[in-house]
């Protein structure tokens, strides 16, 4: 534990403890005495460092954002075509939802407690607005504003079916999907 004066990192690794908390017993279980716990911090230091539950949830829940936005932009940002667009969206959908991965069951928790949290309370609907319109702006650099709404979509909800799923479609069918959405119809 560390509880001297000088921590110029406490801020950030109570940050990190609360998303560790919420993955492990959800917003509802998360308390300031827990966080605390986790990050080896006084209790005291939660209130120096955020003015109530609510600004520690948002301030944990963007941090979370931001990550899952910088891997939407580091995967789109390397496609240099329309083929390799569809490829990093395919990506995308089998990476969020690899039960092999390590961090695959802790970013579906983390996902779902955002969102019901931003359905039970208005005031962090921001934040998974300002999430959606991160994405959507990620995949607009290779595909039309609406086909990128589409796509966002799309990556979530396959993401999930894929991770909740007792047998996950496979990568053919992520990549028809993809394919269908971003191909121009004839009219």
């Amino acid at each position: 534990m560390t509880f001297g004066r000088h921590d110029p990192d406490r801020r950030a690794r109570i940050i990190r403890a609360t998303l560790d908390v919420i993955a492990e017993v959800g917003v509802a279980g998360t308390s300031h005495r827990r966080v605390a716990a986790h990050a080896g911090v006084p209790l005291g230091s939660m209130t120096y460092h955020f003015d109530g539950m609510d600004d520690l949830l948002r301030e944990a829940f963007g941090s979370f954002t931001e990550s899952a936005v910088a891997l939407f932009e580091e995967r789109l940002g390397a496609a240099r075509d329309i083929a390799e667009a569809r490829t990093a969206v395919a990506d995308l959908v089998h990476h969020l939802s690899d039960e092999n991965a390590p961090e695959h069951q802790r970013t579906l928790v983390l996902s779902h407690e955002l969102y019901t949290l931003a359905a039970r309370k208005p005031a962090f609907r921001e934040l998974t607005r300002e999430w959606m319109r991160r994405s959507r702006r990620a995949l607009e650099w290779h595909f039309d504003p609406v086909t990128a709404r589409q796509l966002d979509a799309l990556i979530e909800g396959l993401a999930i079916h894929r991770a909740l799923d007792t047998e996950p479609h496979e990568r053919a069918l992520t990549v028809e999907a993809i394919t269908r959405l971003t191909t121009p119809t004839a009219d």
